[in-house]
């Protein structure tokens, strides 16, 4: 019978982004993992571990004794980053594991997996392709990790990340992002709002995120052809979302593909 694996990370930092959305920084025991920016790895605490006490009541355990609950999650920073592994969470107060998560404070330990995973990435995608980067919530993870590490770095490929939130202070690393558009003519940051009579004045895109995707102005809004054959799509958030996207992707001719002749639209469901 194997041991419950050892805690073998700590929290070195927690960055507040919005009510139950922040950025942890975590830093193994032992040098990071290496991954391909896009992958993800498995986060762990011991069902012990304090919990927010707002969070719903748990479900009484179905056996005796403790152990560690494990979820996967994308990895935001980039992949020559040496000091910590960053990942971007949002709390489910029905969850098993975030209200714990969201209990922790720098110097606590955790548990931190010991590969990364996935193939939610960049390394099929021909450098002169155009990317379209499509998420809603904590799906924007993965795409800061290739915005970090490698992403710009082929002269001929433009990048854009339609992000979709309830309200602007939920636009994580939205203060990057856009001073990353900002200093490169080759990526484009187009935020979309869908509460936005409940906030001060929004002066960006506004409505749910998926209908931005068959308005005629997309285009020109990312500045390139929203065609399979030119730019390659990653949609990843909320499974409803990816879903809905992926339906109206499919009816302009995108296609999926497989691992060993992948297609030019790519998936990544949260939760």
């Amino acid at each position: 019978m194997s041991s419950t694996p050892t805690y073998n990370a700590t929290l070195q930092e927690r960055i507040h982004v919005a009510p139950g959305l922040a950025i942890f920084r975590i830093l193994p025991d032992e040098s990071p993992i290496p991954f391909t920016p896009g992958q993800f790895t498995i986060l762990g605490l011991m069902r012990s571990s304090p919990r927010l006490p707002e969070a719903e009541e748990e479900e009484p355990p179905t056996r005796p004794g403790d152990r560690l609950i494990r979820r996967p999650y994308s990895i935001s920073s980039a992949s020559q980053q040496q000091e910590y592994l960053e990942f971007y969470i949002s709390l489910v107060n029905s969850g098993e594991l975030t209200p714990r998560l969201f209990m922790l404070q720098p110097g606590d330990r955790i548990f931190l997996g010991t590969k990364a995973a996935g193939l939610f990435t960049l390394e099929q995608v021909d450098p002169a392709c155009n990317i379209l980067m499509v998420a809603t919530g904590t799906g924007l993870a993965p795409y800061m990790s290739m915005l970090r590490t490698h992403a710009l770095s082929h002269d001929q490929r433009q990048i854009t990340i339609l992000q979709g939130a309830r309200h602007s202070w939920d636009l994580g690393y939205r203060a990057e992002l856009a001073a990353l558009a900002r200093q490169n003519n080759r990526f484009r940051y187009l935020p979309v709002v869908s509460r936005s009579d409940e906030e001060p004045p929004w002066g960006g895109l506004t409505g749910r995120l998926t209908p931005w995707l068959n308005n005629p102005s997309l285009p020109q809004l990312c500045g390139f052809p929203l065609e399979p054959d030119l730019t390659h799509v990653f949609l990843c958030g909320h499974p409803e979302m990816v879903t809905d996207a992926s339906q109206i992707l499919t009816d302009k001719g995108y296609t999926t593909g497989t691992r060993s002749a992948p297609g030019s639209l790519h998936l990544e469901k949260y939760w």
